[in-house]
């Protein structure tokens, strides 16, 4: 049987820095609590001003030393720091040995400093499903900064450029050429890269690469360049200019409005880009909505004789915004619009809802 928890009092306590009502707040979002709603709704009111920051890149480029020494610079600037490091979970067993923050005992000790590893949990994309709303809980208690260092990630796990405000992709010599420079994926998603164990050969070619792929983007006026950053993390080489290069993109955010008062800005930031891909890429839009086509919605309800009846919504190509009545429950469901896409494409109906091509 689940307890019931005091969520108003856990709140209290985590924003009075009680690392173990953080903790637990933490762990009710990652098991998918029931008090997951009341929870929202608490921290709701204490969300939207912390800066959050994302770190990706390849497994071994240095995420963590990287994010261990953010941590020192950003405390030496009186700022409140929470971290969350996602680590892989085992196809085969379901574990995961959570091991990022071996590399941060260096502030085990700071009340100011709250560090959490997570299992992904089998979720793709480089973040566990629970790292939003994780996300909310820091900043709910009272941290100026959320650190999201991500697994390590192949070419097209970009999931934390749309809860970051600033996304760090991290590169290491040695690991491409300029042809790899150019691919799409993870490289498109950076505000700023870091060419970390710059000190090694190589690292000037890595970074020449990345300044030509930059300079082949196409961008209007007054459009935010990614910096190009040289570091030696394990030193604490070149993590001033790291900040720096943070600072300098949230001010350009604040200057073109992509940050606005009283506004979470990572919700703010995932709406435009949004909004500006569906401007500038009719063709990907058009291809999403082809996989998402197949989405189908189920309801179970209780038959007579006490069984359970599964059955489908057919809701594809319509735009539900409405209560769907059902024998003893009363659903709100809400999908997107997909028949124009069909009819104008000619895109056939999948025999099973799973058939995805």
């Amino acid at each position: 049987m689940r307890r019931s928890h005091d969520v108003a009092e856990l709140l209290s306590r985590a924003r009075d820095g009680d690392p173990r009502a953080v903790a637990r707040l933490v762990s009710l979002v990652e098991d998918g609590d029931p008090a997951l709603p009341r929870i929202a709704a608490a921290l709701a009111p204490h969300t939207g001003q912390a800066q959050v920051i994302g770190l990706t890149g390849s497994p071994g480029v240095g995420k963590s030393t990287t994010t261990n020494e953010l941590v020192r610079a950003l405390r030496a600037a009186g700022k409140r720091v929470g971290v969350l490091a996602v680590d892989p979970s085992s196809p085969f067993t379901g574990g995961a040995i959570l091991g990022d923050r071996v590399r941060m005992q260096d502030h085990a000790t700071d009340p100011g400093v709250y560090i959490r590893s997570m299992s992904s949990r089998g979720h793709l994309g480089g973040l566990s499903a629970a790292t939003p709303q994780a996300v909310r809980v820091l900043e709910g208690a009272g941290c100026d900064v959320v650190l999201v260092e991500t697994v390590g990630v192949g070419q097209a796990e970009v999931e934390v450029a749309s809860l970051a405000d600033t996304t760090l992709v991290l590169l290491a010599p040695g690991m491409g050429d300029a042809v790899q420079a150019v691919k799409a994926g993870i490289l498109e998603i950076a505000d700023v890269f870091v060419v970390n164990k710059a000190d090694r050969d190589g690292a000037d070619n890595t970074y020449r690469d990345i300044q030509g792929m930059i300079g082949l983007a196409e961008r209007k006026a007054g459009e935010w360049r990614p910096q190009v950053i040289r570091a030696v993390a394990v030193r604490g080489e070149g993590l001033d200019d790291v900040v720096a290069a943070i600072e300098k993109h949230r001010r350009w955010m604040e200057e073109h409005g992509e940050l606005r008062a009283g506004e979470p800005p990572q919700l703010l930031r995932e709406v435009r880009r949004e909004r500006r891909h569906e401007e500038d890429q009719p063709e990907d839009r058009l291809a999403r909505r082809r996989r998402q086509r197949a989405q189908v919605i189920h309801e179970d309800h209780h038959r007579g004789d006490g069984g359970v009846e599964r059955h489908r919504l057919d809701v594809a190509g319509h735009l539900l915004d409405r209560p769907v009545e059902l024998p003893g429950r009363r659903v709100v469901h809400r999908v997107r619009e997909r028949s124009r896409a069909r009819r104008e494409h000619a895109v056939p109906e999948p025999d099973h809802p799973l058939d995805l091509p």
